[in-house]
């Protein structure tokens, strides 16, 4: 994983005092509230309904053990003991004093890691795909170029004022795992004919008020012009896009009113005359980058990929049923013979989707170190991976984290729930999403259907700025304060993958007790009428909407 240079390293180091002397001068009244929020914003300082919230950027998801017992330590120290794992690949803690904020900076920096740019109209934390470098299917590694991006966009002086916040994602495998296409920006590596890497770009994605998928602008874009591209995207969105309504200010909506072709054709401009600049790093940093995220010394990596054998004879030998459940549903193929990617599950029946406590972070930490080369990495869905898991260790891992409730075997079924926080902790929120997800999860829980439903995602925002992905989910659910009270509005038919669809609203909304109900009705028509080898997203497209408006409406 990359590691801070001297550069990087001062300038976080810099960072850090000068936000503690602004927030010192914020708690001796020379500056103002007003004053003081664009600041705070720029280091991923909320203030939320009970206290400040500090976002912490995770680049791309990826961590190291030690870093995990640094998230750890803030929780305890700073916090209530736990922290929330975001859909940005990001951490979050709920209940922060701004006489800590210096101090938690600082505790940061010393190993490698910052608030900078996780809030505020700039660009926002690079994400991608949580099985990169892993990733049986992937055709190279894209975290060397994610991080490239994470460097030029860092501070970059024309961009930190942008219109709205900006978010990019880099993938590089058919397989979106990442949203790709509901970015402002996203960028999938691919191969063309003769073999030559490049990019394909999908601008003006995102969710929202208004949500949109993004169209692919340019099918390929030379990776040793990868940066040059990002920047004529951003700089003709810097100059056109929307600063008088904060509702039309996303790159997507410029995007649509221009039309993709014409802004296409003045991306293209602005590319040619950027290529005349030379602002392209030089290939010799793209090699030091590259050799942070050289995989580790697997043992028998030949590059062949794991056969079903490797995982039955694994299954066979434990002889433990849950252990057998927890594979088929919670590991991911790998590249390497012999290994797999693990996934550990913040979704415990009726917890907080995302949450950790400290003592689990530790853990986490600790079974990296062990299990992992050292490594972890953050889901967008709100779940943490061990990327290099042996196979023939996979039972002792498993063991330990069912210990620790966090073995639960439900990744991408319907209690494997992405919520953001909501009214509970969200100045912006109109209804709760945690106790929607709580109740979700024990309704499911209790009748069993968790298995049968198969792949079924369920995603749940308290507010139409969509932090939860409520568009992106198979079943997704938006509250709203209808006259006073949580009402919530059930939609279907999203999907933030490859075959990426936004969901539709199936018709009045319903309370908290009413949307639990509803959804199960939803699985149940599902379960009855879909056909050999369907999910749920296969049948809801068959059949349309109908048959599921009249099972919920009458």
């Amino acid at each position: 994983m990359y590691r801070y240079d001297q550069y990087d390293q001062a300038m976080v180091d810099a960072r850090v005092e000068e936000f503690r002397d602004q927030c010192a001068r914020r708690l001796d009244g020379s500056l103002s509230e007003d004053q003081f929020k664009p600041l705070r914003l720029m280091n991923g300082l909320y203030l939320q309904l009970h206290a400040y919230m500090l976002r912490v950027a995770i680049p791309y998801g990826t961590l190291s053990g030690a870093q995990m017992h640094a998230l750890a330590d803030i929780a305890d120290r700073y916090d209530r003991g736990y922290g929330h794992f975001t859909t940005r690949q990001n951490i979050q803690y709920n209940w922060i004093r701004l006489e800590d904020a210096g101090d938690i900076l600082a505790d940061l920096a010393k190993v490698e890691m910052h608030a900078i740019q996780t809030s505020g109209n700039c660009i926002r934390n690079i994400s991608s795909d949580h099985f990169a470098g892993a990733a049986a299917d992937e055709v190279t590694d894209p975290r060397p170029y994610a991080e490239l991006l994470r460097q030029w966009s860092s501070f970059h002086p024309e961009f930190m004022y942008l219109p709205r916040k900006f978010k990019i994602a880099v993938i590089a495998s058919p397989k979106d795992r990442a949203a790709m296409r509901l970015h402002d920006i996203g960028i999938s590596i691919i191969r063309d004919e003769s073999g030559e890497l490049g990019a394909a770009f999908y601008v003006g994605g995102g969710m929202g008020r208004t949500p949109m998928i993004a169209p692919c602008i340019r099918d390929f874009v030379p990776l040793d012009q990868l940066v040059t591209y990002a920047e004529a995207c951003l700089r003709v969105y810097n100059r056109h896009g929307r600063r008088d309504n904060k509702y039309k200010a996303r790159i997507k909506i410029l995007v649509h009113e221009l039309g993709a072709e014409e802004y296409a054709r003045q991306v293209e401009e602005e590319f040619a005359h950027l290529l005349e600049q030379g602002i392209e790093p030089p290939f010799a940093e793209l090699e030091r980058i590259r050799g942070f995220f050289a995989d580790p010394a697997f043992v028998d990596n030949d590059g062949e990929t794991p056969d079903a054998q490797d995982l039955s004879g694994a299954i066979e030998a434990s002889g433990d049923d849950g252990f057998a459940r927890w594979v088929r549903r919670n590991t991911h193929p790998h590249k390497a013979r012999g290994y797999v990617s693990a996934v550990i599950s913040l979704k415990p029946v009726g917890g907080i989707p995302g949450d950790a406590s400290a003592a689990q972070m530790r853990l986490m930490g600790d079974l990296a170190s062990e299990y992992s080369f050292d490594e972890c990495r953050v889901m967008h869905t709100q779940n943490i991976v061990l990327p290099h898991v042996e196979i023939a260790r996979l039972h002792a891992l498993y063991a330990t984290l069912a210990e620790a409730g966090l073995g639960t075997p439900n990744l991408d079924q319907v209690d494997d729930i992405i919520a953001c926080p909501g009214l509970d902790y969200c100045s912006l929120a109109n209804a709760r999403s945690i106790p929607v997800a709580q109740k979700l999860s024990e309704r499911f829980a209790a009748t069993g259907k968790g298995d049968a439903l198969g792949e079924l995602k369920l995603k749940i925002s308290g507010c139409i700025n969509a932090c939860g992905h409520h568009h992106a989910g198979h079943i997704g659910i938006l509250g709203v304060d209808r006259k006073g009270t949580e009402n919530y509005q059930l939609l279907l038919g999203g999907s933030e993958a490859e075959d990426v669809s936004l969901g539709k609203i199936t018709g009045p909304g319903f309370d908290e007790a009413g949307i639990v109900d509803a959804v199960e009705t939803v699985a149940d028509l599902y379960l009855d009428r879909r056909e050999e080898g369907e999910r749920f997203l296969d049948t809801y497209r068959r059949l349309g909407m109908e048959p599921f408006k009249e099972a919920l409406y009458g």
